[in-house]
């Protein structure tokens, strides 16, 4: 039996050994930054390439009933918000052709109802009609440059001051017709040169409402008087900007407008670390009963003695979990060190390897110089690797794909970039809008806010914009008024006298 067991024991060490030396590489057509790296937890190896297992049996591309959920979800948001996009501008191009053409139906229409009854227009009168032209021209420009911009946003709410200009030039032209009807139409005026003057007054009345609304649009909100605090729920990032009187919703849109390029990109592969951390804690938690099996009824005790001594351990390592993340720390900023050297030193090379290769066609004929793209692809290979690794090590492989990289690769050789500007872009991380929008982009914001959105900023007012992974917290705070008070300091008060005495050494 010893004999045995000693054959059994040898047998078991071999293949536990020969277990340990099999390795599978990777298949060729491995995309170089794969998205499921994003998911995994366990810290990798730093020959991950030479031990790599490729396992097959799931769709790439598979979809669960939620995803297709939130998809048609998706589809019918947008469809809405198009809707209305449209609809908004439909309705303000109609209203524009009303007020363009009011002036011109004023003028034309006795000419059309009663031509032969109108008294002939004398040079004042045809001065008028130049004047009307270049006001009508002039208000074109005015509105097209002030209403006719490209929409930055869609508000869930109506914009109160330019629903309320609206408002008012509707009524004023509807009061402009009333008039013309009761008091010309039905009286067929013959006194031509007063209809003119009719209608350059109503083109007049229309500038001083376009300059209304540049007042109450643009003017009004640029003196600050509130600081909004913007953080970001997930990882704490913090902005701070200074925004005039503003109703909840259009703050909200400056607030976007801003996040995207103030803010470093959400990763959310960083904040997995303290769960990672978590998990490794409970999964080394082993409870061996060195016994044996026992009988059925000492089961109860057993469970019970395996409770606390699973609870005395988590003890022990609540105790001690703080030397293990002060020294995962400090091993996860080696290896990172460690692979920035390595990288800085592949594309170092591999730039130098360029500058050869661009040496090397000056001397041929103009029609064998190579591009930059043709370029990029000979001496990518050559830093892949290098690059994958640090970008695996920091998290970042989700937000580079290899043709942004060989794109990126390009327009520095291109534009004769040095090899320290190519890798800005990853060896820091830059704000949202430098990665590409189907990295960052959302479809949809929602505005959670206590009080009505089209009501203006507060003193301590919250709100929320809320997307799918993360949401904003926006607190505001008036700034708060500053009194400055003058000190005259006399110039007289600055001279001194020096009395020199022989006594002294001065």
């Amino acid at each position: 039996r010893e004999r045995s067991r000693d054959r059994h024991k040898s047998r078991s060490k071999e293949s536990s050994r020969s277990e340990k030396s099999v390795t599978i590489n990777a298949p060729p057509a491995e995309p170089l930054l794969g998205d499921q790296s994003v998911r995994g937890e366990e810290v990798q190896d730093d020959n991950w390439g030479e031990t790599t297992t490729a396992v097959t049996g799931t769709s790439e591309h598979s979809l669960s009933q939620e995803d297709i959920v939130r998809i048609s979800k998706d589809l019918d948001d947008s469809v809405g918000l198009d809707c209305k996009r449209y609809l908004n501008v439909a309705l303000s191009v109609i209203l524009g052709l009303v007020v363009f053409l009011t002036p011109l139906a004023f003028l034309i229409l006795p000419h059309l109802l009663w031509p032969d009854r109108l008294r002939a227009c004398g040079t004042a009168c045809e001065g008028l009609f130049i004047s009307v032209a270049f006001k009508l021209l002039i208000l074109l420009l005015a509105v097209w440059a002030l209403f006719f911009r490209p929409p930055r946003a869609g508000l869930p709410r109506i914009f109160v001051f330019r629903a309320l200009l609206a408002t008012l030039v509707l009524l004023f032209v509807l009061s402009y017709w009333l008039f013309y009807g009761v008091r010309i139409l039905d009286s067929q005026d013959e006194d031509y040169q007063g209809i003119v003057q009719y209608a350059v007054s109503l083109v007049d009345a229309l500038l001083f409402i376009h300059y209304l609304a540049i007042v109450l649009l643009e003017l009004r909100q640029l003196q600050p008087f509130f600081s909004l605090c913007v953080t970001r729920s997930t990882d704490g990032a913090t902005q701070h900007y200074n925004l005039g009187q503003l109703s909840i919703q259009r703050a909200a849109v400056v607030i976007l407008e801003n996040y995207y390029k103030d803010f470093p990109v959400h990763n959310p592969a960083l904040l997995t670390a303290s769960k990672s951390r978590a998990a490794k804690h409970l999964a080394g938690l082993k409870v061996y009963n060195v016994d044996g099996p026992g009988e059925n009824n000492a089961a109860a005790g057993i469970a019970q003695s395996q409770s606390r001594a699973m609870i005395a351990a988590a003890a022990r390592r609540r105790d001690s979990s703080h030397n293990e993340l002060y020294y995962e720390e400090a091993e996860h900023e080696r290896r990172v060190r460690k692979r920035r050297a390595r990288l800085v030193v592949a594309v170092e090379e591999a730039f130098t390897h360029i500058r050869r290769m661009q040496e090397e066609e000056q001397k041929k004929a103009p029609g064998d110089v190579m591009d930059p793209r043709e370029a990029a692809q000979a001496i990518f290979p050559s830093m892949a690797r290098a690059l994958q690794k640090y970008l695996r090590t920091t998290r970042q492989q989700h937000l580079h794909s290899m043709e942004s990289i060989q794109q990126h690769l390009a327009f520095s050789i291109t534009n004769n970039m040095t090899p320290k500007a190519f890798l800005e872009s990853y060896l820091t991380t830059g704000p949202t809008l430098q990665y590409g929008k189907d990295r960052w982009l959302a479809r949809q914001w929602t505005l959670i806010s206590e009080a009505s959105v089209t009501s203006g900023l507060k003193d301590g007012s919250v709100f929320l914009l809320k997307c799918i992974d993360f949401s904003l917290v926006v607190t505001t705070k008036k700034i708060p008024y500053i009194q400055l008070a003058e000190e005259f300091i006399d110039p007289k008060s600055h001279k001194f006298m020096l009395r020199l005495q022989s006594e002294t050494s001065v």
